[in-house]
């Protein structure tokens, strides 16, 4: 970064650090303790559709490779589009495949990566409940290299419950690289991994 940089106020985007999802499952572990939010074993990394005989090549290959574990206890992988027009690749597993899931969910960023496709990475997701069936995600956000928690209130309505995001961020602070631009913690609304 150079010194117009700074003058202009431009800042060198941060690098993706994909190894970061691996720090789930222990951060899963703390979760429990503190708050009592549980895997769902179900997963999901959102990007930007593209069009092009590339892009399905590369949706072929990681459906391919993730439908191919013989260990899968839930339903293979599949895609979805959301109403926004986003796309998500949905990986279903036991509760207690947390680990297993992170590998999932690390596998598709990788390979999409891989193959250039990079830029239309956006977030992945891991699904949580508690014992009343409220639903969390620790969503990761691809570009920035950080996890924000996400609690839609139960109802249907599109309406958060900040004060359980601002204790699982306080909770996960040393398990987690926390997204700490509250800006930057963007709603969900619909994710099929949630």
């Amino acid at each position: 970064m150079g010194l117009l940089d700074i003058l202009l106020g431009r800042t060198k985007p941060v690098a993706p650090d994909l190894d970061r999802l691996f720090a789930l499952p222990s951060a899963a572990v703390t979760l429990q303790a503190a708050t009592g939010f549980t895997p769902t074993g179900r997963g999901a990394v959102c990007f930007a559709t593209v069009e092009g005989a590339a892009f399905e090549q590369t949706h072929r290959e990681v459906r391919a490779l993730l439908d191919a574990d013989a260990e899968r206890s839930g339903p293979p992988v599949r895609i979805v589009q959301d109403d926004y027009g986003y796309s998500w690749l949905v990986s279903d597993r036991s509760p207690d495949e947390l680990p297993q899931l992170v590998n999932d969910l690390h596998a598709v960023n990788s390979s999409m990566e891989v193959n250039g496709f990079g830029p239309q990475l956006l977030c992945s997701l891991a699904g949580f409940r508690d014992e009343r069936g409220h639903g969390l995600a620790l969503v990761y956000l691809y570009k920035r290299g950080t996890f924000y928690p996400f609690a839609p209130l139960p109802g249907g309505v599109q309406r958060r419950d900040n004060a359980l995001e601002l204790r699982v961020k306080a909770a996960l602070g040393d398990d987690l690289r926390i997204e700490a631009d509250l800006g930057r913690w963007f709603p969900v609304w619909g994710a099929p991994g949630l």
